[in-house]
């Protein structure tokens, strides 16, 4: 019997509804409904959850092939909620950029590195990009953070896209710090999805 099945049986052997079953478990009904129906399976917390409510172990609500697919799924998913934690703390650092000094700027004697809120020899177009960038980056690092739960596929291609520009604009303004430590975020990322998507 499959999983789906034995949920569905085990709940009407309790004389439940699907939404009273999804208040004990603390779960919703959409969930509880998806997970009988057969369009996915619950996380291991949830199956431990499960196991307990009905008073039968985690072995007994599937079968190994479910069991190895359920923990397959689980790991994947706790990999790409490291990604997102991940890129959103390193789109987030980039607010750095404008306290910290990793902006040449030439001076009489020479050259001197000031953070982004002093710089002051370069054109106003540049220093618009520079803002521009950086903002870019940081709101897009909290928005990340905040919406780690919610599997929106446009998250980790907009991050990299973000750090992708952000690299090239420190390159071709020749700011090697920047463009040296944005390219370190991109590689970090890159291996990151490699990671995942080879799971």
């Amino acid at each position: 019997m499959e999983f789906n099945e034995k949920l569905q049986e085990l709940r009407k052997q309790k004389g439940l509804t699907q939404e009273e079953l999804a208040t004990a478990l603390f779960v919703s009904r959409t969930a509880v409904s998806k997970w009988e129906s057969g369009r996915g399976y619950p996380n291991i917390d949830s199956l431990k959850s499960i196991a307990k409510f009905f008073g039968i172990t985690v072995d007994e609500l599937l079968s190994t092939e479910q069991a190895l697919t359920i923990a397959q799924e689980d790991q994947i998913e706790n990999e790409r909620h490291i990604r997102n934690l991940v890129f959103g703390l390193l789109d987030l650092s980039v607010v750095l950029f404008l306290f910290l000094p990793f902006f040449g700027q030439r001076t009489d004697g020479g050259a001197e590195a000031v953070p982004l809120l002093q710089l002051t020899q370069i054109s106003g177009y540049l220093k618009v990009g520079y803002f521009v960038i950086v903002i870019a980056c940081v709101l897009w690092g909290i928005m990340m953070l905040a919406l780690q739960k919610y599997p929106l596929k446009c998250k980790t291609p907009i991050s990299i896209l973000i750090t992708a520009v952000s690299t090239l604009l420190f390159i071709v303004s020749r700011q090697p710090t920047g463009a040296t430590l944005m390219l370190a975020f991109l590689a970090v990322k890159v291996l990151m999805i490699r990671k995942v998507s080879s799971l």
